[in-house]
């Protein structure tokens, strides 16, 4: 009894930090639009434009590459058993805290409209030299959305400050980076009684016929978690538009330091304990757009991804939005349908006028026929605050909030987007702050 009286006072206490989180959530959205400079309201991206012709398309096509079996074993042979995030989870002891805990300027980050319902940050320290990118769930993994018997968001973050890749070394099976920084994923168990707990792996490639490892040295934009894959953007710096990562094979890095792979002694993963090696990646068509944005949509059959590239508000041109499908079984290149020659095709694909996008999301409503597509995205506002809108073939609307209708309304960031079905929220991140809200609230936002 006096267990349950305990356990009781502390979903109560809980329940007390989250309205508490939303007053001061509230407030701070307020000061934020009563101090930001009047935003004028500017002519939306207008309909979507259908691109049919085979030479758009063309340039949309990605070839898949395996890491050959062989390399992937030596690795794990030389670096101890692969073993699944579900047990890597098992040694999290990092958390982040509830948004009632964070700082004013933390809570800045998050949006005026629509509310966050859940928020959390990460602690200054885990922080500190990385920038956050790209956000999914495992809402893909499996038919309830979990993973291990667990809820699992992943965050992607790049390191400022990291080595460079060595330009890549004979025998790369996949393309080699030639850009600076070193990208992470922390694995967050959204099931953790009290504070979420997480723990980070760093994002490698195996080099050297399986024989040493290099950083993933490129920012991770995009990510999309499906079955046991993470499919990850990289960057313009490197010939991969995206990589492949299993989930089930994570690695332990023994050596301290600041070094990437073999070191005397054992393996280094700039201070990280567990690596996780790419196992394919697809290259783009020559000319071809690089992803800057992914999600998974699960409202057309086959499940498939949405993929959206950046351009800027200057930009001569339009920016495109496409799909390719996912495979209905094991694919030897990852998890996109392809062919025989390892090719995958847009089975979709639009231009947009809409800029700086950051996060994408693709919905079929049922029983409308229409596809939605939800674009976050820069909008060079007062307190850098992104916009957030939905576009389809018959036109746009955007989320507005203040008496001024600005549309400067969401996240300090245009962050990535992921939407989890089995509760209805999607999921970003801008600055130290992770959140969450119903997607219903967002679509009750727009006009």
């Amino acid at each position: 009894m006096k267990h349950r009286g305990r356990h009781r006072r502390r979903r109560r206490g809980r329940a007390l930090r989250a309205v508490l989180a939303g007053t001061a959530l509230s407030l701070t959205a307020a000061a934020t639009l009563i101090s930001a400079s009047q935003a004028q309201v500017t002519d939306g991206p207008g309909a979507l434009r259908a691109l049919d012709s085979p030479v758009a398309r063309g340039e949309l096509r990605l070839t898949g590459h395996r890491v050959p079996a062989a390399w992937l074993d030596r690795l794990s042979s030389a670096m101890g058993r692969p073993v699944g995030v579900d047990e890597v989870l098992g040694s999290a002891g990092r958390e982040l805290r509830d948004a009632a805990d964070c700082g004013a300027e933390e809570r800045a980050a998050l949006p005026v409209v629509p509310a966050a319902t859940r928020a959390y940050c990460w602690d200054e320290a885990d922080a500190r030299g990385w920038r956050p990118g790209a956000v999914t769930t495992s809402a893909g993994a499996g038919e309830d959305g979990r993973w291990g018997g667990r809820r699992v968001i992943a965050s992607a973050w790049t390191s400022g400050d990291g080595p460079g890749a060595d330009g890549g070394r004979t025998g790369d099976a996949v393309p080699a980076a030639t850009g600076r920084g070193l990208s992470r994923v922390a694995f967050v168990d959204a099931d953790a009684p009290g504070r979420p707990r997480h723990v980070s792996a760093l994002l490698v490639v195996p080099v050297d016929g399986g024989r040493d490892y290099r950083g993933l040295a490129s920012p991770v934009s995009g990510m999309v978690w499906y079955r046991d894959k993470l499919l990850v953007t990289a960057g313009a710096g490197d010939r991969a538009a995206l990589y492949v990562y299993d989930v089930d094979r994570v690695l332990r890095a023994g050596a301290g330091g600041d070094a990437v792979g073999r070191v005397p002694g054992g393996w280094s993963a700039h201070g990280h304990r567990y690596v996780l090696p790419a196992v394919a990646a697809y290259r783009p068509a020559a000319g071809g757009p690089r992803p800057a944005a992914l999600s998974l949509d699960r409202t057309t059959t086959p499940d498939s991804v949405v993929a959206a590239e950046r351009v800027a508000a200057d930009a001569a041109r339009p920016a495109r939005l496409w799909r390719y499908p996912l495979g209905e079984g094991p694919a030897p290149a990852g998890p996109l349908a392809a062919d025989r020659a390892g090719h995958v095709e847009a089975v979709e694909a639009y231009e947009t006028r809409a800029t700086g996008i950051g996060g994408v999301l693709a919905r079929r409503p049922p029983g409308s026929g229409r596809g939605d597509w939800y674009l976050a995205r820069a909008a060079g506002a007062p307190e850098g605050r992104a916009a957030l809108g939905r576009q389809n073939g018959a036109g746009a609307e955007a989320v507005e909030c203040g008496a001024d209708r600005s549309r400067h309304c969401w996240s300090a960031d245009a962050g990535s987007l992921a939407y989890r079905e089995d509760t209805g929220e999607v999921w970003s991140q801008s600055g130290r702050m992770l959140f969450a809200l119903p997607l219903a609230s967002l679509d009750a936002s727009l006009r």
